[in-house]
């Protein structure tokens, strides 16, 4: 079965990169959400997901960003994403997830994003 890598970075400014390699679906959309719920344990919640190296996405892997996204906004961060695979922009413009998150070709362009909303 097919798994997935998640690798996290923050930096001084309060923001954190994630790196995803592999599958997120409804076997590994767990260790996701875990990492997400320990950056807004944190108080980080400016985070930038790089799904270049992600393969395949499912609706339950798409959901931990759906249900996280508000308390990111309420707290004055966001989750974005970098350079989606093909397969993952896909199923982002099925779900009409490119309407929601702002997607960015370069960890650069994401994190200029958060550091002009300071």
């Amino acid at each position: 079965m097919p798994g997935i890598k998640i690798k996290t970075q923050k930096t001084a400014d309060g923001v954190a990169y994630i790196k995803v390699v592999g599958f997120l679906d409804a076997h590994t959309f767990v260790q996701m959400e875990e990492e997400i719920v320990k950056l807004f344990n944190a108080r980080i919640y400016k985070v930038a997901v790089d799904l270049s190296g992600l393969e395949y996405i499912s609706s339950a892997g798409a959901g931990v960003f759906i249900s996280n996204v508000g308390e990111a906004t309420a707290n004055g961060g966001n989750i974005v994403f970098i350079n989606p695979s093909e397969p993952v922009r896909e199923v982002f413009d099925l779900l009409g997830l490119t309407q929601i998150f702002q997607i960015f070709e370069t960890k650069e362009e994401a994190f200029m994003l958060f550091r002009k909303g300071r």
